[in-house]
């Protein structure tokens, strides 16, 4: 009702929220299946968050530093998360919906990150193997995850070992710190999408991207450009940039065999903006295409029957 007002009682067919945009939803915006309107800013009281690309590559000493920091952040009384990409030496990640193989890892890179091999080695580690230390991850009962979440935000847990279970719908203002080990198997919405787990009271956030990924590597390239901008919607110019648009006519989020021919929405917005309008202007006058022969049939020779069904729907 609120929002019909502001619109003077407009209603929209479809309203869909987003504070990570997806490569594909940024594209339907430009072409136009989209209006956007944006919200810039954090909500008021937040501290913000401060993230940093650790290249262990190049310093590999720079992981104890790590576990320093969390420490510095304990003993302040704040909490922290960490999360791995998969559950245990198996190295199967959770949730691979935006799991990125696509760099061979680095000769120098251990076995990847897991919640198992993580919680064993804070458990021992000389100064947080003191502190109170959970696991949480996809596999555990929902009664079991609900409880460790539970003692989580009431403070009686220090440090939670999870898999991406806490990417949204996670409150904990006085969790002040996310490290993402193996950052590069993430993808950059992703990232985002978790480092706003933190900073989300008075307490200033603290976000650190463990990755082994080479330099110059696309996989480094992602967790940096997590690093360098809290901004969302830069990230989802750079996510489509670094994936493209995947399939505007059809489901595909992502990749590279975009039904774009000659087009790329993250480099053609201006030509695709004047397109549009001249697009609308002939519907205008001409909705049925009766008087644009040549421009109906080179429509229909365009779209494949799934791609009007797709339309149609959408």
């Amino acid at each position: 009702q609120s929002l019909r007002l502001k619109g003077n009682n407009i209603t929209p067919h479809v309203l869909v929220l987003t504070a990570t945009p997806i490569p594909r939803t940024v594209a339907m915006t430009v072409f136009g299946d989209l209006d956007i309107s944006t919200i810039v800013g954090l909500p008021e009281g937040r501290a913000g968050i401060t993230s940093h690309a650790v290249a262990l590559s190049a310093h590999p000493a720079w992981l104890s530093r790590v576990w320093e920091r969390v420490g510095e952040e304990l003993a302040l009384g704040r909490q922290v998360f960490v999360v791995c990409p998969a559950i245990d030496s198996a190295g199967v990640p959770e949730d691979d919906a935006e799991a990125l193989l696509d760099d061979a890892p680095s000769e120098a890179a251990p076995p990847k990150a897991s919640v198992e091999s993580i919680t064993a080695l804070l458990r021992e580690h000389p100064v947080l193997g003191a502190k109170r230390i959970e696991a949480l991850h996809g596999r555990m009962s929902s009664d079991d995850k609900e409880s460790v979440m539970q003692a989580f935000a009431a403070g009686t847990i220090d440090i939670v070992v999870a898999t991406t279970v806490i990417e949204v719908g996670v409150d904990v203002p006085n969790a002040s710190t996310m490290v993402v080990m193996d950052a590069d198997r993430f993808g950059v919405s992703q990232l985002h999408q978790l480092r706003g787990r933190v900073g989300r009271g008075s307490v200033p956030g603290l976000a650190l991207f463990v990755t082994y990924a080479e330099e110059d590597t696309l996989a480094r390239e992602r967790v940096e450009a997590v690093a360098a901008t809290t901004d969302g919607f830069e990230l989802a110019r750079i996510d489509l940039e670094l994936r493209h648009e995947g399939d505007v006519l059809g489901v595909s989020q992502s990749g590279g065999r975009s039904s774009l021919r000659l087009l790329r929405a993250a480099r053609d917005g201006d030509l695709i903006a004047d397109a549009r309008e001249l697009a609308a202007e002939v519907l205008t006058d001409d909705p049925q295409l009766t008087t644009h022969s040549a421009l109906a049939e080179a429509l229909h020779r365009r779209l494949s029957e799934a791609e009007r069904d797709f339309l149609d729907k959408n």
